[in-house]
Order: C-alpha cells, then structure tokens, then sequence
C-alpha cells in the first residue's frame, strides 16, 4: 500500500494527498527496522544484566558443574599420586632389596613441563583450575611411566632370579684360612708412599704368593692384563657378572683364564701375587656395580651371621700393601 500524505497547496487555498516517492519510503520503512532492533537489542541487554534468561541458567549452571568436576578431578589424582608413591616406597625398599639393585632413575622425568604448554588455558576464566590440574595430570602421567618401566625392570629381574642369585658377587675371592694381617679396608685411607689421603676402590686380602683365587659369581671373563709391571694393578682380571655388576682381581702372579670365558661361582681364576705397585702379596678385590665401586664386604655378609659380621669388620684395617692405587 502506498504510503499518502495529505500536503498543503496554497494556490487553492485547498489540502491535498501527496504519495512520497519510493526511496524515502525505503528509507523510512529500514529506520523502523534498525531503530525496532536497537531498542530491542538494549532492552535484551538491560534484561540479561539483571536477569537470568533460561540460555545463561543453563550455562552458569554448566560450568559450576565444570568446576565442581575438575575439583573431584583433582582429588583423584592426588589420591592417584599418593598411592603411586606407595608403589613406589615399596618398589626402591623393597622389591629392589630382594633382587640387591639400584633405584631406577630415569633423567628428567620429575620435571615438570614448561608453562608454555598451558598458554591456550590463560584466556578462559577458571585458568588457573583448569591449569593446574592438568599440570596434576601429567606429573601423574611421568610418575605413572617411571613406575611402568620400573615394574618391567623388576620382573625381568624376577624371571632372572636364580641367574642373579648365583651372578652377585657374594663369594670370598680366597680361602679365609690363608688371610694373612686381616683385611685392606675400602674407602679413604693414607698413601703408603705420598702419606695423602687417597680413595682405595676394593679391599687388600693379604696371603702369600700362589694362593688359589676363586671367582665370585658365575660371570664372563671381560679382560685380562698379564703385564708384570712395577705400577698399578700388576697381573689382573676383569668378570662381568651381567646385571650391573664387575669384579676386579689384581696383583695377581699367575692368570688361569682368557677373555670370553664362562666362568661359574667358586671356579678357580688365577694365584694371589705381588705384581704391579705393591709392597707384599696380596689380592686387591673390586666390586663394580652400574659403573661405580662398592665395598665388597656388604656383599660377603649376605649369608652371615651377626656375629660372623662382627667378627669380619674387627678384622678391616688400613693394610699399607700398595704403592701405586
């Protein structure tokens, strides 16, 4: 319908309909519209300010159901993370004592990710929230993969145990009868010849030239040094015993073994000397364990009795057998 208006003419002194041309009633009609969705707009507005329209109940409703959510989450996680730390006292105190082997220590698996992994969290409201527990969740994830590869280590252990039983170095290396001046402590001591303090990596048997030397545990003959030099080891043997561990015989007068021999626990390996830098005969013993030196006497008292163990500790003096180590 067109829209009229009724115009004044004054030539006739008379009033008349005028038609407005199409594009002011265009013009006209989209105002409407736009002024309409405006005020619409701002009462919409008004009304979502002071009043919950059912769309917001539902989404505040949402995510207070969100936020009650990541708290249970991270209540279980953190029961999570405490029961991983049991598995975990029990796997270092006690599963890795059964089987005499060193806590797994996986580098860089306590630390934590960089913040930089989060970012995409820091424009939502609950940020910290949300962040931290996901931060939860991955140290919850390492811990989980450190006790996994823990757990496998352990039962190839398991599977190996009678193998590991008989490959510890728990033997004496000679005949206690034939000891002479009791035993060359390990650890700090004074040089004999410098008279400094110096780190001594096994421990003096003192016996006399020929005494049979016996191998610890059952092992592969690694290397052997037949040179009868004036300094250092002398004569020697290197076993590895697999599962992390070696031994050591030095100063030795005669070698009986070759390298890729299989030996077994108590075989005869070589005659205790005086070879290399010492001042008597004696049989310098090491017990290598994932690349670091142990004192052997923690492993000859696996089968002792208290006072068995007494006895052998009142016997651990400074010997002063060696010029060079």
């Amino acid at each position: 319908m067109k829209e009229k208006e009724i115009g004044f003419a004054p030539q006739q002194f008379t009033h008349e309909v005028v038609v407005a041309p199409f594009r002011l009633r265009t013009y006209r009609f989209i105002r409407r519209i736009l002024v309409g969705f405006i005020c619409i707009s701002i009462v919409n507005g008004l009304f979502s300010y002071f009043f919950y329209t059912p769309k917001m109940y539902r989404i505040n409703r949402e995510n207070s159901e969100l936020v009650l959510k990541y708290h249970l989450l991270q209540d279980k996680i953190r029961t999570l993370q405490r029961r991983t730390e049991e598995i975990r006292h029990r796997d270092n105190h006690v599963y890795r004592a059964l089987f005499a082997t060193d806590t797994l220590a996986i580098e860089g698996i306590r630390t934590p990710y960089p913040d930089s992994k989060y970012a995409s969290l820091e424009s939502d409201v609950h940020a910290s929230l949300m962040a931290g527990t996901w931060k939860s969740m991955d140290a919850l994830a390492r811990q989980l993969y450190e006790e996994s590869v823990s757990l496998d280590e352990l039962q190839t252990l398991s599977k190996n145990k009678e193998r590991l039983s008989t490959a510890i170095p728990a033997f004496w290396p000679i005949d206690r009868s034939l000891l002479r001046n009791g035993i060359g402590s390990f650890g700090w001591r004074i040089h004999p010849l410098y008279h400094s303090r110096k780190f001594h990596k096994g421990i003096d048997l003192a016996g006399n030239v020929g005494d049979p030397i016996y191998a610890t545990g059952d092992a592969t003959v690694e290397s052997i040094d037949t040179r009868n030099s004036t300094r250092g080891y002398g004569r020697q043997i290197l076993l590895n015993h697999e599962f992390g561990y070696k031994t050591r015989y030095a100063h030795l007068n005669r070698i009986l073994v070759k390298p890729g021999d299989k030996i077994v626990r108590g075989q005869l390996i070589g005659e205790l000397g005086r070879s290399g830098g010492v001042t008597g005969p004696h049989l310098h013993y090491e017990v290598i364990h994932q690349g670091s030196v142990v004192n052997p006497i923690n492993y000859f008292n696996k089968n002792m009795s208290p006072e068995e163990y007494e006895h052998l500790m009142s016997e651990l003096r400074e010997l002063n057998l060696e010029k060079d180590e």
